[in-house]
């Protein structure tokens, strides 16, 4: 096995985990923010999607090829003809949905007063319904006989035969449906960056239904900073396999190391959630709140869980807890019972009789009652009752002396 189909599985794994773990993450964002549910985020949410799809199939299927099976498929075999329709397909789709995507952006910011009825929500689904049906008529147009789907031994991936033979439709692949839209991309970015730069000199006030406020130059700079690393994201990834591809289409030879540029195309599904939609302060807003959400479910969840653990002790295990406390008395020493009942009883014997009547009396009213009812004053005896005399009464002392 060579190091370079190493090396290029390597990246290839790498460049999946990271498309499949941020276009997930943005899909996520967009689920749980109402706020970034606009007229145009179907555009947003289609881009994530082909990227997710590029780095679940296309991408893992690369890097098995180059480590398990370098040969290849056979060309005309289901496995090849279908991965490649993939990868046209998902490209496309991926490559016009952003382009549509940055120009919603650049409407909003160049025409903000006239944007709420350019873009509508009928108007997204319509541009979205067309992207989709131009790429998948590009996408077929090989399998009808208009071009071929084929291995390319220097990929290790079904791709479009870049053959002589096949250069209408290449052109048509890569300059309408891959160039084109580039290219507009960069030139809006650039507009977008030059408006910045001209609101930057001088500042800018910004309003909402409430109040108007500053906006500072170094805002503005660091979104054209933003714009500029996007462009540079893009010509840096495709270019070199346009360059690649026509090349071979006109001069009929295959470049020597076509595979690095082919996995530059597919890692920018891994890049486009990061560089066209986290860069904006209001995906970054509410992806930290969508984290917050999620902990504080996790939080619930947890504390749910436990009391519902508590709740559903099984019988035996109190059962075998009042067993070990019944044991515990059973085991107990004799003498230490004895002694525990004589000191009881011996407390209780040589507490006065008015004690103890008063410690009955009042564990019986506490028996009864938590808190005793007040005292009544004795009742006053009648009027005319009159005590009966009693007679005094003679002690007779032994130790006085007796009188004559």
């Amino acid at each position: 096995m060579e190091a370079s189909a190493v090396v290029y599985a390597a990246l290839m794994i790498c460049s999946s985990a990271f498309s499949v773990c941020g276009n997930s993450v943005l899909l996520l964002v967009l689920l749980l923010n109402k706020n970034l549910r606009t007229d145009t985020w179907p555009l947003t949410c289609s881009f994530c999607l082909c990227d997710l799809a590029l780095g679940l199939s296309v991408i893992p299927l690369g890097a098995h090829t180059s480590l398990f099976r370098p040969e290849g498929y056979p060309s005309g075999g289901a496995v090849c003809q279908a991965s490649a329709f993939l990868f046209v397909l998902l490209q496309l789709a991926s490559v016009h949905s952003l382009t549509w995507a940055t120009v919603d952006k650049f409407t909003e910011i160049c025409f903000a007063l006239s944007y709420a009825s350019v873009f509508t929500a009928r108007r997204a689904w319509a541009v979205l319904a067309a992207i989709w049906g131009y790429c998948l008529l590009n996408a077929a147009l090989p399998l009808v006989g208009f071009g071929s789907y084929a291995y390319s031994a220097g990929r290790y991936m079904c791709v479009p035969s870049f053959r002589s033979s096949c250069a209408g439709f290449n052109v048509l692949f890569l300059g309408l449906g891959i160039l084109a839209p580039i290219l507009a991309m960069c030139c809006l970015y650039g507009y977008i960056v030059y408006v910045a730069k001209k609101q930057a000199r001088r500042g800018t006030f910004v309003c909402n239904e409430q109040h108007c406020f500053y906006v500072p130059a170094n805002n503005y700079l660091r979104s054209s900073i933003v714009m500029v690393a996007t462009v540079v994201c893009l010509l840096v990834c495709w270019l070199p396999y346009i360059v690649i591809c026509f090349y071979e289409s006109f001069t009929g030879r295959e470049s020597p190391e076509p595979a690095w540029a082919t996995w530059l195309v597919l890692f920018t599904s891994a890049l486009n959630p990061w560089i066209n939609s986290m860069t904006q302060t209001r995906y970054r807003t509410a992806l930290r709140l969508s984290l917050a959400k999620l902990r504080q479910l996790w939080e619930r969840r947890c504390k749910s869980s436990v009391s519902q653990g508590t709740a559903t002790q099984p019988p035996s295990t109190r059962e075998s807890c009042s067993s070990s406390v019944s044991q515990s008395t059973a085991t107990q020493p004799p003498s230490t019972r004895e002694s525990c009942s004589s000191s009881v009883s011996q407390s209780t014997a040589t507490q006065p009789p008015s004690t103890r009547e008063s410690c009955s009396s009042s564990s019986s009213s506490s028996s009864s009652s938590m808190v005793p009812p007040p005292l009544e004053p004795p009742a006053a005896p009648p009027a005319d009752h009159t005590c009966p005399k009693t007679l005094p009464r003679v002690y007779h002392n032994p130790t006085a002396p007796e009188s004559t």
